[in-house]
């Protein structure tokens, strides 16, 4: 999917190693490469806050956008093709550019979104298992969906929707599996009861009542008599 999105870049310097970078984002900028369309690989810096906004976007990282690297003339189309997130923080680390010709077809993966409530789960009791969750395709990059749309009011207990019951455009190219299966409806699944052998593994794996608990309600039992034959001695 084109966006306006315009995302301006600085060339990067010197050595590319991990001080480099972490200086890269200290200034709060992150590393990346942009690369393809038979021309060099260039080391950048970008905004992580615009890069952000466009993974989170309706499109994803499907967006295409303009990059504008500072010291060229020309601004080029380019998409996000692998992006690295911090484990803990969740901060961006880096990613990947790829510059897109808008006359090629490429291929990408989109997501599939379910429409609707089926008939299987509103009045046969069934649920709604969404199987696939993204389609491979091929297109050019000007028909790039942002998702895919299946209609599944209609889908009774029992029934599958699959890649070919798709929605399918002559600007489209399925590349998945056109059997495969892309949302069902079946039974609500019932926690099943324990065989006698489970049962008698987890009575086994049930721990007793300790020992010392016992002998201490013991013992304070026969220490009362002794207290009291004390007592009855003193007077």
């Amino acid at each position: 999917m084109i966006t306006q999105e315009v995302v301006a870049a600085t060339p990067r310097e010197g050595k590319f190693n991990k001080n480099a970078a972490r200086r890269v984002r200290v200034k709060g900028r992150i590393p990346a490469v942009v690369y393809g369309a038979a021309e060099p690989s260039v080391a950048i810096e970008v905004d992580p806050k615009q890069i952000l906004k466009i993974l989170h976007s309706d499109s994803g990282h499907n967006s295409i956008f303009d990059l504008e690297i500072s010291g060229s003339t020309a601004k080029t189309k380019a998409m996000i093709v692998d992006w690295q997130y911090e484990p803990i923080k969740g901060s961006l680390l880096h990613i990947d550019l790829k510059r897109i010709a808008l006359d090629k077809a490429i291929r990408v993966e989109v997501p599939i979104q379910l429409v609707g409530i089926a008939t299987g789960v509103k009045n046969q009791g069934g649920i709604l298992d969404q199987v696939l969750r993204e389609l491979e395709i091929e297109c050019l990059p000007g028909d790039i969906p942002s998702h895919i749309d299946v209609d599944v009011t209609n889908l009774a207990f029992g029934d599958v929707v699959r890649v070919a019951d798709l929605p399918h455009s002559d600007k489209l190219k399925f590349l998945t599996d056109e059997n495969a299966t892309v949302a069902h409806v079946t039974a609500v699944k019932e926690e099943a009861a324990p065989t006698a052998d489970e049962a008698a593994v987890a009575a086994a794996a049930t721990p007793a009542e300790p020992e010392v608990v016992k002998k201490g309600k013991q013992e304070t039992a026969e220490a009362a008599p002794a207290a009291t034959a004390d007592k009855g001695a003193k007077k």
